[in-house]
């Protein structure tokens, strides 16, 4: 009897004290934390069709959509350095502040085998010196993290000698970002290093702590690698990962006419943008995967192509908040 007592006695407390803890502190913690985030490249006219917004008009656009952290261009029409003085950053910042807005992610185009083929021309240099000035940019502002490419594969060069350059531009960026506490996300959608091994075998070599990787879906997922190897692959990369950006493609056959064979000759399909959930990549098995590895971080939601239904204010609008809807629910 005095044991069943105890034993009433000690569960009593033990309920006592579960209900005195606050509910939050009660459920055991998630491993992985997605914040979505809203890249202006979505509206900035790039795509035939799609309209295009000034900066602090697609500012206004993402707070009004539901956004509080935004990915912006480095270059013109949105957030360039050469348009972005002392002034102008600072009058920027107020203004993100005044909405409730945080930049997170400046996106930079670097290519840093353009002009490899001559060799008086110093391409790593010049790519690294565009992305020390997004540093620079980011550091004034607030912004963690800038997005980088690799380069398009040239012809005519051998493939070390391209992949070297990448690997000296990448170092370079990455000690002139340091100055200025700002971390590289190299994103995997240039030729340079484009398969997942390749992505996680470069950022190694490069050995620079500042360095990471903006590993997406969408270059995998059309080099074949979905579903469970995309999975693989993200499980792979682990702690390399500190960046990602969805967007959703559906392929469209395609094919030439020869009148000699009175047939169609198949040529290389042509890929076009469809709200996200809505395509051929397997999101679910990816973002399974980010889970797996403990990811904490942004999700970046782009409509880089020709888009489903065209490319106006209102068509835009709609994917982007399909995005949000559909993000929270593969995000539980």
């Amino acid at each position: 009897m005095k044991a069943r007592l105890r034993i009433a006695a000690a569960a009593t407390a033990a309920l006592a004290l579960a209900l005195s803890v606050p509910a939050a502190a009660q459920d055991a913690p998630k491993g992985y934390a997605f914040t979505p985030v809203l890249h202006s490249v979505s509206y900035a006219g790039v795509w035939r069709g799609q309209a295009q917004l000034t900066l602090d008009q697609f500012l206004v656009k993402a707070k009004e959509l539901g956004f509080t952290h935004v990915e912006v261009m480095g270059k013109r029409p949105h957030l360039s350095p050469l348009d972005y003085d002392a002034a102008a950053r600072a009058k920027l910042k107020a203004r993100l502040q005044e909405l409730g807005l945080k930049i997170v992610c400046l996106a930079g185009y670097p290519d840093f085998t353009a002009s490899a083929d001559k060799m008086g021309i110093p391409s790593a240099e010049m790519g690294a010196v565009y992305v020390g000035e997004l540093a620079r940019l980011a550091k004034d502002l607030d912004i963690p993290y800038i997005r980088v490419f690799t380069g398009y594969e040239r012809d005519g060069m051998p493939f070390d000698t391209q992949w070297a350059i990448v690997v000296q531009g990448l170092k370079l960026s990455a000690k002139k970002a340091a100055e200025y506490g700002v971390t590289l996300a190299v994103q995997n959608h240039h030729d340079i290093a484009i398969h997942p091994d390749a992505t996680r075998w470069l950022i190694q070599e490069v050995n620079e702590p500042n360095v990471k990787a903006a590993f997406d879906a969408w270059a995998p997922a059309l080099l074949g690698i979905n579903g469970q190897d995309l999975a693989a692959a993200v499980k792979k990369m682990g702690p390399l990962v500190a960046y990602t950006t969805v967007a959703d493609y559906v392929i469209h056959p395609r094919a030439r006419y020869s009148a000699q064979l009175t047939n169609y000759l198949r040529q290389d399909a042509v890929v076009r943008a469809v709200p996200f959930g809505e395509g051929f990549i397997d999101y679910k098995a990816f973002f399974d995967a980010m889970k797996a590895i403990g990811y904490r971080g942004y999700v970046a939601y782009e409509m880089c192509e020709v888009l489903d239904g065209g490319g106006s204010i209102e068509n835009l609008d709609a994917t982007a908040r399909k995005f949000l809807e559909r993000f929270r629910e593969m995000s539980r």
